[in-house]
């Protein structure tokens, strides 16, 4: 979407859609209980604000995510096992969440940049890769810093935990780039047709 323009209530409903798909990404396992894989729970939503970025844009994506953040920790009970409220500030995922406004961010700059399936795959990936650098640096330091850590915690422990929902996040960011470009060329290709038709 055009950076450069007044958000319209079609954008503003996006972004609150995308809001709704963040809520029930945290909690898809309440939902689908199946998809908890060896006792790892597989979220959505690093791929909802991938998508958030690559089909909303940088700012109304990263704004779609501010508001997730700012309605959880108000009270709204968004988060990942139905939590919310201040205090979840504390918890040491709290940057996985925090993240999420920077990867869309990141995604949809990236594919402002280049309208390519190429770009959009490494868009996906490199706000992927934001979100465990983020995310895991915010989780070590909770540990060591203002939280119960485990006996024995390390920072490579920290990088050990995450080793486990890595290929389920790879798969899931390279699906969300290719879904994203074939959206937008869908679009691309439906708005030309309408046009044609006009003129003719």
């Amino acid at each position: 979407m055009e950076l450069r323009r007044r958000w319209s209530p079609l954008d503003l409903t996006m972004g609150s859609l995308f809001v709704a798909m963040m809520a029930i990404g945290a909690n898809i396992t309440s939902i689908v209980p199946f998809m908890v894989i060896g006792g790892v729970p597989i979220t959505l939503q690093t791929f909802f604000a991938i998508l958030a970025g690559l089909i909303l844009g940088s700012r109304l994506g990263a704004m779609s995510m501010f508001t997730y953040m700012v309605l959880g920790l108000a009270g709204a009970p968004i988060f990942a096992q139905f939590k919310g409220g201040f205090s979840t500030l504390l918890s040491p995922t709290f940057g996985f969440i925090v993240s999420f406004i920077f990867i869309a961010y990141l995604a949809g700059k990236m594919a402002e940049r280049k309208r390519s399936l190429p770009m959009y795959i490494l868009a996906s990936l490199m706000a992927m890769a934001v979100n465990y650098i983020f995310g895991t640096n915010w989780m070590y330091a909770a540990y060591v810093l203002w939280f119960d850590a485990p006996e024995g915690f390390t920072y490579k422990m920290a990088w050990y935990w995450m080793v486990f929902p890595l290929p389920k996040d790879i798969v899931l960011s390279v699906f969300a780039g290719v879904m994203a470009y074939r959206l937008e060329k869908s679009i691309v290709s439906k708005s030309a047709f309408r046009q044609q038709r006009e003129i003719a």
